[in-house]
């Protein structure tokens, strides 16, 4: 972006001949010393005082967050089981791991017990840090170990305050990212504290605080900081190369973190061949970046002993098909407008064909199939046909991965970050149209705009970097509800850079009529008043049942999410578990929900015996669901997928049949005896039945 700062006043002057032109010189010389080291004062006070709000601002939001968690569960005060069973899904699952390595006598056992873990599958050995990403818990683990606080801090604190730290890294991370867009910390002030008034819209880590992204993220907004500022051009070579170090160490960090990291990579991807092909950012810098995602990624890779879902990743076949067409199309930005048009489109075309030509080899090769539940999700979700698989429709009926609900840009609205964002973005698409159109048009057309005396518009490669990125997380963001966090943390970052003086901004508003000095302070002390309890009698009187009354090797069936907790509060061995990324894994998952499908209870009990099961639980709000529609509960999925009539009032597809058998959970219930041969009831309370699996077929 172009600045424009006030004219300094000149005076003029007669000088005398009595005084001859060196001594002004010297004069002018003492001036221009004076100013460049008052220049340099106020830098540095700047940078100061910015810096030292900005780790005051993370570690404010940091303690914030932490005390909302305190507030809302009563942490200091429940149980250790409660505590426990507080981390929901798949958070309970991987913060067993974490408990898992601190049980174990050494660390070498604890490496050993996941490398060669039997019990998250029962019947099967698999190798956790392969499969998982979850060596943050393996060094955490370490980490609680070695330093001397185990009398101090208990170890599910450690790990909270661990999650929340990084919260806090995360916001200055962002405060630093508009510092440098803007060029004033006040930028990064608002940034910061658009993101924390946001809150419900920005993060979930206080509610779901394990989960893979509350890691993830931080690192991928450091990741965006060292590339905003390693696209500024004109660095110093010791300069360029300590960013290039931070993006490396901080994408390999994010890769590491989280199993989605390659499609988030690959939109970035996207975004800098966007730009480079617009010639909007220097080749050579994309070229550097390409490299640091196949590098990143590809030591995740080795780390995760070489998982065949990063080696068939989009991202790998996207960046080296762009290196590959580049190296075809050397000719690529020259020529006249329409011809470089022309050219972009086959490029463009190139592109795509080689990635998926390298894609579908790679696949071929390593025999993938892991990743095949999200390309059937995507299908479906744009209109490509209906679909009937079980997987992907039980992601196309949680409302987590449905499109953006329209009240979230009512609630950003309330701060006036979406008003603010909307207005940064219309002027920054205008200027990159306007460049880009600039960039394709040929030089002699650009020197006879020139000649005519009209001014050019100038979008700096850094700017043009995070307007393209905020573009496609939020597109996103509005097809999928849970990608959010990724697009509204930017989107705080790019609005308050537009709109980097209060005094503007105050301005501009009463304008407008918009401005309200209650907006800026959207009920956060009310939130930190508010007292709440972590309250779940039903599954901690199942999980101390569990725990007294089973064998330690005895193995549980039962819901993806429920069985997770099981993991965490019991250690008992589990039939299947909500880490998704595993095809074989999904198989099985839908095998035993059959739970909650209209089966006879002889084809349960063989199917679930086919796994080693001894106990199956059963949910009461699972078997008589009424939190999704006719067609979205579970037991209607299964019933689509086994070829059966969906219970109630509603149209079923003509090829559906009547089924054979009732409904499994709802039928056991019934004490008769084709079910008490096969199995008997040992626990039920108001949420759950517990039954324990006959080992006679």
């Amino acid at each position: 972006m172009m600045y424009i700062r006030q004219r300094k006043e000149v005076k003029t002057t007669e000088v005398s001949e009595d005084f001859p032109a060196q001594k002004e010189n010297v004069k002018l010389e003492n001036k221009l010393s004076s100013g460049c080291a008052n220049r340099r004062f106020w830098k540095i006070l700047s940078f100061t005082i910015g810096g030292t709000i900005a780790l005051c601002i993370g570690l404010l939001t940091s303690v914030y967050l932490a005390t909302l968690h305190e507030n809302d569960l009563w942490f200091s005060n429940i149980k250790e089981v409660e505590r426990e069973i507080s981390f929901r899904t798949e958070c309970g699952l991987y913060y067993s791991y974490y408990k898992q390595m601190l049980q174990a006598p050494t660390l070498m056992q604890g490496f050993r017990g996941l490398i060669y873990d039997n019990k998250t599958e029962s019947m099967r050995t698999i190798n956790l840090l392969q499969r998982m990403n979850i060596y943050q818990e393996v060094f955490l683990s370490i980490l609680y170990r070695v330093l001397p606080i185990q009398k101090y801090l208990e170890p599910v604190y450690f790990y909270i305050y661990t999650l929340f730290g990084l919260q806090a890294v995360y916001v200055t991370a962002l405060y630093i990212t508009s510092w440098l867009l803007s060029g004033t910390w006040l930028s990064g002030l608002l940034a910061a504290f658009w993101y924390v008034t946001n809150r419900i819209d920005t993060t979930r880590v206080e509610f779901t605080i394990p989960l893979r992204e509350n890691w993830a993220l931080p690192f991928f907004a450091i990741q965006i900081a060292a590339i905003t500022y390693f696209l500024r051009p004109n660095l110093q070579s010791l300069s360029e190369r300590l960013t290039l170090l931070a993006i490396f160490i901080s994408t390999f960090l994010f890769s590491l973190t989280w199993q989605f990291n390659q499609f988030m990579m690959l939109m970035q991807a996207v975004v800098l061949f966007i730009l480079d092909s617009l010639d909007m950012l220097p080749a050579v810098k994309a070229t550097w970046l390409y490299g640091i995602q196949i590098t990143g990624l590809l030591l995740v890779c080795v780390l995760q002993f070489f998982n065949s879902m990063i080696l068939g990743s989009l991202l790998i076949s996207f960046n080296l098909s762009v290196l590959i067409a580049r190296k075809l199309q050397k000719n690529l930005k020259t020529g006249s407008f329409f011809n470089r048009i022309g050219k972009l489109l086959l490029h463009l075309f190139v592109v795509f064909c080689l990635t998926l030509l390298l894609n579908s080899i790679i696949k071929k090769i390593l025999n993938l199939k892991s990743d095949e539940h999200i390309f059937k999700f995507l299908k479906a979700k744009f209109g490509f046909g209906a679909t009937r698989d079980f997987d992907a429709n039980l992601y196309l009926c949680e409302e987590a991965f449905g499109l953006l609900p329209f009240n979230t840009f009512e609630r950003l609205s309330d701060t006036l970050l979406f008003y603010a964002y909307l207005f940064v973005l219309s002027i920054t698409v205008i200027a990159a149209l306007v460049v880009a159109f600039q960039n394709l048009s040929d030089a002699t057309n650009q020197q006879s705009l020139g000649k005519m005396g009209k001014c050019t518009v100038d979008l700096k490669p850094e700017t043009a970097y995070n307007l393209i990125h905020t573009i496609l997380f939020g597109f996103l963001a509005l097809s999928t509800m849970r990608m959010k966090y990724l697009w509204t943390s930017h989107m705080c970052v790019f609005a308050s850079f537009g709109l980097c003086s209060p005094e503007i901004w105050e301005l501009l508003l009463k304008l407008v009529h918009l401005y309200n000095p209650k907006r800026f302070w959207p009920g956060m002390m009310d939130e930190l008043s508010e007292l709440r309890e972590f309250y779940d009698p039903d599954t901690v009187e199942l999980m101390n049942w569990i725990n007294s009354n089973t064998p330690r090797k005895a193995v549980f069936a039962g819901s993806m999410q429920l069985l997770a907790g099981v993991k965490l509060c019991t250690g008992r061995t589990l039939t299947n578990h909500p880490h998704y990324e595993d095809n074989s894994l999904r198989e099985r998952t839908k095998v035993v929900y059959q739970i909650y499908a209209k089966r006879s209870p002889e084809e349960v009990h063989t199917l679930l015996r086919s796994f080693g099961t001894d106990y199956i639980i059963l949910e009461d709000s699972i078997c008589y669901e009424r939190r999704h529609h006719r067609g979205c509960r579970l037991r209607d999925l299964l019933d689509i997928a086994n070829g059966h009539m969906m219970d109630g009032p509603g149209e079923n597809d003509p090829d559906l049949k009547p089924a054979d058998h009732p409904r499994f959970c709802e039928e056991i219930k019934r004490n008769l005896p084709p079910y008490m041969a096969h199995f008997t009831r040992v626990f039920q309370n108001k949420a759950f039945h517990v039954y324990k699996l006959s080992r006679n077929k």
